[in-house]
């Protein structure tokens, strides 16, 4: 079955390897610090002046994932367009970390992709955790941009995933959404994988919803 899928992580080495001299670099991740201006870390830093130049270089590369030709029955995306807009660049704009007018431009880039471009999904995962084993996941795995995220950030991203794709109502659920509980230890998630391999591999399954 492995054959049949391909995985689509999301851009990190993109998001953190913009230069001014040469633009985007694909390198690797252990190589980073040697960027000028990595749009995610400064992000992390200054939201209110690096948030715009972020989420636009994200909706970019979420685009480009969601468009590449499908070579295998199968793509499965970390992320989507639709998560970078209505969990992230909604984050930003709530917590008044992003002004009114950069919010509305984003949206309507948003808006005009959706209704012009297939960026179409048929099945979402949701790993459902909470904000302090997310806050322990992340300290355990030690990425130098990411040290200065507080619990807080997280408590409000899973708020608006919690609100998009569990309570409903406020933006459009682009797919089924499939939820595993995901507080669990390796060897656990891994046997949760395994009960809900056909759910998620399987096309006719797709469209049963949660």
């Amino acid at each position: 079955m492995s054959e049949a899928i391909i995985l689509c992580p999301v851009g990190l080495t993109r998001w953190l390897s913009v230069t001014e001299e040469t633009g985007v670099l694909q390198i690797p991740h252990s190589e980073v610090k040697r960027c000028i201006l990595p749009p995610q870390g400064l992000m992390y830093r200054d939201a209110c002046r690096w948030g715009l130049t972020l989420q636009t270089y994200v909706q970019l590369t979420m685009l480009d994932q969601h468009t590449r030709p499908q070579m295998s029955p199968i793509r499965m995306m970390e992320r989507s367009i639709h998560s970078a807009r209505y969990i992230f660049v909604e984050n930003l704009y709530r917590s008044g970390k992003m002004p009114e007018v950069d919010y509305a431009v984003l949206s309507e880039w948003f808006d005009w992709i959706v209704r012009n471009i297939d960026v179409s999904i048929d099945l979402i995962v949701y790993l459902r955790t909470t904000p302090e084993t997310c806050y322990q996941r992340l300290k355990m795995r030690c990425r130098e941009e990411e040290k200065v995220i507080p619990l807080e950030y997280l408590d409000a991203v899973h708020h608006l995933y919690e609100e998009w794709l569990i309570k409903g109502g406020h933006f459009p659920v682009a797919a089924p959404v499939l939820v595993i509980e995901a507080d669990h230890d390796m060897q656990k998630m891994v046997e949760l994988f395994e009960q809900n391999r056909h759910r998620i591999l399987t096309p006719e399954n797709w469209k049963r919803g949660p």
